[in-house]
């Protein structure tokens, strides 16, 4: 065996001198990183799916990229949530590993069986091999140091923000109480594997600024903070401030690293238990404050255990005498008085543990326990859909998950229990599925899930079809097929009901949905993807005042073209178009014609993009994902008709200081306004400025 290994390096030590030149090091080597993630989110989601947190998945994936995955370290879970990596391929590292020791250059993929250069190309960005050192050592040489800051602003006014004219009776009208410009700031000192220290600050438009200890305002209005410190001796995980847990399948504790369904029609239906991990996020809520430990009781045993209060944003009312919660707001928003009363109003308590077994190789079995209290009682308006949902001041989720992996086959499965002060507690989470690579050619996802009406888990995030993990049951099958290695193909096809009534549903309902999907990749520089959607869901329908339960349907297609006409230049083509209607009733269209295009010198880059677009409503909105500033995330819908540009520019000034600036534009065509409510612009146009500068210490 030591024979073929060493022939084997041979012969990739001599291609390793031309492949690397196409991927050598250089001070802008993160950057082409963050783009490998615009890239790849492009790819998972070349159109539109509900039920998926798109800026979490967007904040996990440039997180994983920030923290580079240690190839001789890293877990099968942390390597599967790149979601770039088969059964198959999993399972040859993983013995390749074991047979021959540390890789020593993340070069040396090329060695190990079922990897070709297209999938090592795109894991590249996600990867390291780098040498254990000490806590000190590690804190004197970080990966990551650098402090970033952003100013965002909407050019046009918006009523929000425009002199507030009193009514007839004297009563001045809703207005933001803060400035139109949106701030951010973000510092970062850490290294993968070893510690992370962070600190970040944002204030949205409309949002006050001020140093208000009363109310919990330091400066602005979200604060957010972590310090981390792994692989100290037994300790493997100890982690302060704010962070997320991503455990089993997500019934109980998931994190940002989930999916669903995409255009990865096999690798993205699993959740990969990965752990606590530091909160940097933007969105202000879905995450603990305070602090998390994982400790190695044996070899194979770790024990992690959580405590967290948080304050949080819910809409409060009085009962009697008593005041009670009756929703949690999760905008994020204190932009006016009405939204600033509801901010912190509700003070949360999280006790917790996780007890993972754990064999690298094959099998992993843990068991979970979550314990949330509110200190004001909680209950949701008193609608016919709210029936099942949770009551009370307090709930327990109990859950066990397990793996299993035997050759190609990743078994999987998680079912878990809540219980609590209500009477309606007591419901019950269950999935399962398995993940299998047939041959070296075909790949398939089943999955099977449950989760009562009365199944309350706050933390939650497991495979649905809905945005929550409650009154649903479904059966998902996914599969790819690798035509030949320039060619795949793929799909799945997912069946779900609702047992109870759901918002806007006002019976127990039911549906489907399937993708087809095929990716021609005739060589490095092009590529061309196709893609079609059909769903099938009930919602309610009102015709002359009667309203009842019908079918819709929705369609969604995509073309797309990837192409470099010379070194420096990109393209990026896209066609996509649909429609959606309720049953015997007319459809409405909606298309966006779509041409990108991005200049990369040797200092310079510039990214731009023309959209053409129309749609007959809001039913037939288009979402196109849209290049950004580093750490920045924009997947807008279009509709109405009109035409969006953008041009984003990006220079280093030095190996220290990198600046961008971003120009959006949105013109109407059939509208003499943009946005509604507060929001409204009286134009037809809206115009949005966003500047950022990165220095690396």
């Amino acid at each position: 065996m030591r024979i073929v290994y060493l022939l084997t390096v041979v012969g990739w030590l001599t291609t390793t001198t031309a492949f690397s030149q196409a991927n050598k090091p250089s001070y802008r080597d993160a950057d082409r990183s963050a783009d490998a993630v615009s890239r790849h989110l492009q790819d998972l989601f070349p159109v539109q799916t509900e039920g998926i947190d798109y800026q979490s998945v967007y904040d996990a994936l440039t997180q994983l990229y920030a923290n580079p995955l240690d190839l001789n370290v890293a877990t099968r879970d942390e390597l599967e949530a790149t979601y770039l990596l088969t059964e198959r391929q999993l399972s040859s590292l993983a013995t390749y590993r074991a047979e021959l020791g540390d890789l020593l250059s993340v070069y040396e993929l090329q060695a190990i069986p079922d990897f070709d250069l297209p999938t090592i190309r795109r894991l590249l960005p996600f990867v390291t091999v780098s040498a254990n050192s000490g806590l000190f050592s590690a804190m004197l040489t970080p990966t990551d140091n650098y402090l970033i800051v952003r100013y965002e602003q909407v050019l046009e006014q918006q009523k929000g923000f425009s002199e507030a004219t009193p009514d007839k009776k004297g009563n001045l009208p809703t207005r933001y109480l803060g400035s139109s410009g949106q701030l951010y700031a973000r510092y970062r000192y850490s290294r993968p594997h070893a510690f992370s220290v962070g600190l970040t600050m944002e204030k949205d438009p409309g949002e006050t600024m001020g140093w208000q200890p009363s109310v919990r305002r330091y400066g602005v209005d979200y604060v957010s903070f972590h310090a981390q410190v792994q692989n100290r001796g037994k300790w493997r995980n100890i982690l302060l401030g704010d962070y997320q847990l991503q455990v089993g399948q997500g019934l109980v504790l998931s994190a940002g690293f989930v999916l669903g369904k995409s255009a990865e029609t096999v690798q993205t239906v699993r959740r990969p238990t990965l752990g606590a991990r530091p909160y940097t996020s933007l969105t202000e809520y879905g995450y603990f404050r305070g602090a998390t430990a994982t400790y190695a009781l044996h070899r194979t045993l770790d024990i992690t255990l959580l405590a967290a209060r948080n304050r949080r944003d819910a809409n409060m009312t009085q009962d009697s005498v008593v005041t009670i919660a009756t929703s949690l707001q999760t905008s994020g928003l204190h932009r006016t008085q009405s939204e600033l009363d509801d901010q912190g109003s509700l003070t949360e308590t999280n006790i917790g543990a996780h007890l993972l077994y754990h064999n690298r190789q094959q099998f992993q079995l843990g068991l979970t326990l979550l314990q949330t209290t509110f200190d004001t009682f909680f209950r949701r308006r008193d609608l016919p859909y709210n029936q099942y949902e949770f009551t009370g001041k307090q709930n327990l989720v109990v859950g066990i998950h397990g793996g299993y992996i035997w050759r190609n086959w990743n078994l999987f499965g998680e079912v878990a229990r809540s219980s609590g002060s209500a009477t309606n507690s007591g419901g019950i989470g269950a999935v399962g599925g398995a993940l299998i690579s047939l041959t070296k050619k075909v790949d398939l996802a089943v999955v099977l899930r449950h989760y009562d009406p009365n199944f309350h888990s706050f933390y939650s995030n497991g495979f649905s079809e809905g945005s929550r993990t409650i009154n649903e049951s479904g059966a998902y099958l996914g599969m790819k097929y690798t035509v030949y290695r320039k060619l795949t193909m793929g799909g799945f096809v997912d069946y779900f009901s609702f047992p109870w009534l759901r918002y806007l549903v006002d019976t127990p309902s039911n549906g489907f949905d399937y993708l087809l999907q095929a990716r021609y990749t005739p060589n490095r520089k092009t590529a061309f993807y196709a893609v079609y959607h059909e769903e099938h869901k009930q919602k309610n329908l009102t015709i002359d005042k009667v309203k009842d339960v019908v079918g819709t349907t929705r369609r969604s297609y995509a073309l797309n073209a990837d192409y470099v006409l010379f070194r420096g230049l990109s393209l990026r083509s896209r066609v996509q178009w649909g429609g959606f209607n309720y049953a015997g009733q007319a459809v409405s269209h909606g298309f966006a014609l779509v041409q990108d295009a991005t200049l990369d010198l040797r200092r310079l880059s510039l990214s731009g993009r023309v959209a053409l677009f129309g749609t007959d409503d809001y039913d037939s909105r288009q979402y196109v994902y849209e290049r950004d500033v580093l750490y920045a995330f924009s997947f807008p819908a279009y509709f109405n008709r009109g035409v969006r540009h953008y041009l984003l520019a990006q220079y280093n000034i030095s190996r220290q200081l990198t600046v961008w600036v971003r120009w959006a534009r949105t013109d109407l065509t059939n509208q003499d306004s943009v946005g509604s409510d507060l929001d409204q612009i009286s134009a037809p146009h809206k115009t949005e400025v966003k500047m950022q500068a990165r220095w690396r210490f």
